[in-house]
């Protein structure tokens, strides 16, 4: 995982010369959604699914969360929404086009899988190009494989469980997704069945004027548990690329689900998704995310707590610099009694880099027994850096506790110049006083991931300083 993550920041900023054998071209239309069905194989229903949401996306406004300036400025015409080399998926390296492999090499994919994980899919722009898990979960009844798969060889599970957390019409980008998704990972895991070891997608951006729309549903059965590593890079155009995801997770009774995310995307990116989730009764859904580069993120991870005794929670860290916009948050629905949930989330800002915290936690009517605890706290590395914090809280009753608190903070000056007095560089001084600010969230982060991870932002801090 150190290369992979290390690299994603060093080496990530490269894109390979490909010839692809399909191509969908610029603009969003009806034919748009025809070529893509047409190309995949697709079933009628499934036509008629991607046609519809392409109605719905044309007639609905933006979301409010995520109406921003830079959104409006997107001109979805000028976007090509299907490109893939081969519809073929490779379950060995040596399977996949050299050119492809080449560039998951460069990122440390193969190295990460014989190390430590259970199995991964990696894609590239459109399509899976990799996908494989180990012999000992599939014997168990483990599912790990492209969507495409999963709709074609696993229908009886995966059309019950498909769109029903994030509908199609929920906004006008899980719409979009809907009409032109390709890829993402479709995962089911029996009741009893614990996955030890991680499971891990990786999605790469190669090609400008390009929008990724995978589709990623996940369903954890009874008593069982899963861990999921995303990770997502790009290498930086000079015109902009889309980013769109939907993200579905159903955890049943006492089943326990950890979602953990580290996007590095290029500031070419505009990073618009949906990710929700619904723990039934004593599941336990956490997600971990780290949003660092892109344009503009706007991502607000959502949990549902549908059953009594269910716990949720959120953690996130993002990372605004030099023209960026980080717009995250999390939402929590409380709709049983003795739920729990957490949210605690730290952003950075740099340079003229913009840190905005969305919130929402709901509780039901005539519920007791609900607690949530939201902290949210924000880093200023300079006058021109901003951040904001925007909560809704929605809690009826007297039987449930909701608690909101907030920080905002600027780096301590006398602390560098005690740092610099005894030998530190600045610019290694302002990296320690912003890792202390983290240290507490990144720990929370699988060991493969922390260190890297600090170094990231260490890097991020360190060009701050020159």
């Amino acid at each position: 995982m150190e290369a992979e993550i290390y690299n994603a920041q060093n080496g990530s900023d490269f894109r390979c010369d490909v010839e692809y054998a399909y191509d969908s071209g610029f603009g969003l239309s009806h034919a748009t959604v025809d070529y893509i069905s047409n190309t995949k194989g697709e079933e009628s229903w499934l036509r008629q699914f991607r046609h519809r949401a392409l109605d719905i996306f044309f007639s609905k406004d933006l979301p409010k969360w995520f109406d921003h300036g830079e959104v409006r400025a997107i001109n979805f015409d000028k976007i090509r929404y299907y490109l893939a080399q081969s519809e073929k998926i490779g379950h060995t390296w040596e399977d996949v086009p050299d050119k492809i492999k080449e560039t998951f090499e460069r990122l440390g994919v193969p190295e990460n899988e014989r190390k430590f994980l259970a199995g991964v899919e990696a894609q590239f722009d459109s399509e899976a190009a990799y996908s494989r898990m180990k012999d000992a979960l599939l014997e168990r009844g483990v599912i790990f494989v492209d969507s495409a798969v999963g709709l074609k060889e696993y229908a009886h599970i995966f059309r019950k469980f498909f769109a029903t957390v994030v509908p199609v019409d929920d906004n006008k980008f899980s719409a979009l997704n809907s009409a032109v998704f390709s890829g993402g990972s479709f995962i089911y895991v029996p009741a009893g069945v614990k996955v030890e070891q991680p499971l891990q997608a990786y999605f790469r951006i190669n090609s400008e004027n390009f929008g990724q729309f995978e589709r990623t549903l996940i369903i954890v059965g009874e008593g069982a548990e899963v861990t999921y590593l995303e990770g997502c890079t790009a290498p930086r155009f000079d015109t902009s690329n889309l980013h769109s995801a939907v993200v579905e997770l159903i955890a049943l009774p006492g089943a326990k689900i950890q979602y953990i995310t580290v996007q590095n995307w290029s500031n070419s990116v505009y990073n618009l998704v949906t990710k929700r989730a619904v723990a039934h009764t004593e599941g336990d859904i956490r997600w971990i995310d780290c949003n660092i580069g892109s344009k503009l993120t706007a991502k607000y991870p959502a949990i549902i707590l549908k059953g009594e005794r269910a716990h949720g929670e959120v953690l996130s860290i993002a990372v605004a610099s030099n023209g960026q916009r980080q717009d995250t948050g999390a939402k929590m629905i409380h709709l049983a009694n003795d739920t729990r949930s957490n949210i605690i989330s730290k952003s950075i800002s740099i340079r003229d880099g913009v840190a905005t915290y969305h919130g929402l936690v709901k509780t039901a009517p005539r519920l007791s027994g609900c607690r949530n605890k939201t902290c949210c706290d924000a880093l200023l590395l300079n006058s021109g850096s901003q951040s904001a914090t925007y909560p809704t809280i929605q809690s009826i009753g007297t039987k449930n506790r909701v608690e909101h608190e907030a920080s905002v903070s600027s780096v301590d000056g006398e602390q560098i110049f005690y740092m610099m007095q005894r030998g530190i560089v600045e610019k290694h001084a302002l990296s320690l006083s912003v890792n202390g600010f983290i240290n507490d969230l990144v720990r929370e982060f699988p060991m493969e991931y922390s260190v890297e991870l600090k170094r990231l932002i260490e890097l991020e801090t360190e060009n701050f300083i020159g």
